[in-house]
This record gives C-alpha cells, sequence and structure tokens, in this order.
C-alpha cells in the first residue's frame, strides 16, 4: 500500500537537500522516509503553507520540475509550499512521494491535485501519491486503528 518493504525503517524528520539557484542547498525537512518514499502527513495541520515567490523561484529544479505559470498562487506567494518542497526532494533523489491526509478535509485533496496537475513529467507523476488516513488505517493494527479513532476521529 505504501510502496516501501519489509524492514524498511522510518527516519522522521528526514533532511533532503534541494539545490539553490544560488549554487547553495537548503536542507528541507520532510516528514518521514520509509524504503524509497518520502512522507507528508497532515492531521491537525490546517493547510500546506504559503512561501514568498522569491524563495520558491530559488530552487534550481523548479521549472524543470514544474510548469510554474500554473502553480497555485495567491498574490507573491506560492501557496501549498510543503508539497511544492517535497516533490522538488523526490525528484532530486528519485524517490517516490506520499502525501497522507483525512478524507474530511477534500480543500487539502484539492490542493494536491493542483500541485500535481503542474508536474510536467509523467514518471514522477508515476511516483507521487495520496493516500487517506481512513485507508491506511483499514491495514493497520486493530489498537493502531483504534487510536487513530481515539485521538484524531480517524476511523474506517
Amino acid at each position: 500500500m505504501l510502496g516501501t518493504g519489509i524492514g524498511d525503517l522510518p527516519e522522521f524528520g528526514f533532511k533532503p537537500r534541494l539545490a539553490l539557484t544560488s549554487g547553495f542547498v537548503e536542507r528541507t525537512e520532510v516528514d518521514m522516509k520509509l524504503g524509497p518514499v518520502l512522507f507528508e502527513a497532515k492531521l491537525t495541520e490546517s493547510a500546506f503553507q504559503t512561501q514568498d515567490a522569491g524563495i520558491v523561484e530559488g530552487y534550481r529544479d523548479l521549472k524543470q520540475v514544474f510548469e510554474c505559470r500554473r502553480l497555485p498562487r495567491r498574490g507573491r506567494e506560492y501557496v501549498s509550499y510543503q508539497l511544492l518542497r517535497n516533490v522538488l526532494a523526490a525528484y532530486a533523489l528519485n524517490l517516490s512521494f506520499c502525501v497522507l491526509l483525512d478524507s474530511r478535509r477534500p480543500d487539502l485533496v484539492e490542493a494536491w491535485y493542483a500541485v500535481m496537475k503542474c508536474v510536467r513529467s509523467a514518471e514522477l507523476k508515476t511516483k507521487c501519491q495520496i493516500l487517506t488516513w481512513q485507508e491506511l488505517s483499514a491495514a493497520l493494527p486493530s489498537r493502531l486503528q483504534c487510536f487513530l479513532d481515539l485521538k484524531y476521529g480517524i476511523a474506517l
């Protein structure tokens, strides 16, 4: 379901390096790396953050990965900055990317698809996926299902 292997160990707060147009690198943070997959998990956060266009446009691979004119923006800021950054990290490291969302948050699902439609490469698009906590919960042990239900109201 996750595209990972038995025995893969999670690396929480994984810090990939993203090349900048200045020649420097930025050490960004992804929620988790598990085997060949980077994960961004949304449980209680309200959005994917916004970021000033000057910062986002400083990523070396931005124009190669995205059709920038189509990326969601609000004034001088890019919307869904965390998703942009994580897709760029997956591209740079030749990994897959999965965003974990609550199915009760259609706004976050729409934000994901607004970013994904701007990815240029069909190969990269196939390495990016969305999975809901509800879908994942169905495959988890009952104790973990109960925890997700009690703490976050995530039930099957």
